[in-house]
C-alpha cells in the first residue's frame, strides 16, 4: 500500500437519530394528549426500545469518529431516554411516587435546556426541536407535581410538536442531501 490517504466519508447519522426520537415521542405524546388511553403504550415501548432508544444509541455512536459531540451526546442521551422510560413503565411504574417521576422529567429538562442553548449557533430547525422538548419536559414534570391533567395534556401537545419538528428536520437532512439541494429549508445558523 502506498502513501496515499485513503478517505473515508462517514454518513450522517442525524436522520436516523431524528426519526428514531420523533416516532417515539410522536406515539408517546398522541397518549399524553389525550388521543389514546394508556392501553396503546405497549406499542410506545416497542418502539421506544427498538426505534427510539437503538436507532438513537447507534447514531449517537456514528457521531463520535465524525467528532460531532453535540450529537453523539444528544443521540445517547435521548436513546438512553427512551430505554429507561421503557424500563420504568415495564418493570418500575406502581413502585416511584409521581413527584419523583416528576423530577426525572425536570431534570431531562434541565439537560434539555443546555442542549437548547448549544444550538443557538446551529440551524434553526434544531433551535426549535430542542426548544420545544425543553418546553415538554417542563409541562409534563409540572403535570406530575400537580397532578393536574391539563398540564399532562398541555406536555402530550408539546411532545406532537417536538416530533413534527424533529421529524421534518430528519426529513430534511434526508431530502436535502439526496437531491444535493435545499428542498427543505432548515434555516442557517447563524454567521460568526
Amino acid at each position: 500500500m502506498s502513501n496515499e490517504q485513503i478517505q473515508t466519508k462517514f454518513s450522517n447519522p442525524a436522520p436516523l437519530g431524528l426519526a428514531g426520537f420523533a416516532m417515539t415521542t410522536w406515539l408517546l405524546s398522541m397518549i399524553n394528549a389525550g388521543w389514546f388511553s394508556g392501553d396503546a403504550m405497549n406499542m410506545v415501548l416497542a418502539v421506544a426500545l427498538a426505534f427510539g432508544g437503538t436507532a438513537q444509541m447507534l447514531a449517537g455512536v456514528m457521531e463520535l469518529p465524525r467528532g460531532n459531540t453535540f450529537g453523539s451526546t444528544a443521540f445517547i442521551s435521548y436513546g438512553a431516554f427512551w430505554w429507561s422510560f421503557a424500563l420504568f413503565v415495564l418493570f418500575l411504574h406502581d413502585k416511584v411516587p409521581a413527584a419523583f417521576v416528576g423530577w426525572y422529567l425536570f431534570l431531562w429538562g434541565v439537560f434539555t435546556f443546555y442542549m437548547w442553548i448549544a444550538t443557538w449557533r446551529a440551524a434553526r430547525a434544531l433551535q426549535l426541536v430542542f426548544l420545544a422538548l425543553w418546553i415538554t419536559f417542563l409541562l409534563l414534570a409540572a403535570g406530575e407535581w400537580s397532578g393536574s391533567a391539563a398540564l399532562h395534556m398541555a406536555g402530550g401537545y408539546g411532545g406532537l410538536i417536538t416530533a413534527v419538528l424533529a421529524f421534518y428536520l430528519s426529513a430534511a437532512d434526508v431530502i436535502n442531501e439526496s437531491h444535493q439541494r435545499t428542498v427543505l429549508p432548515i434555516g442557517a445558523p447563524p454567521a460568526g
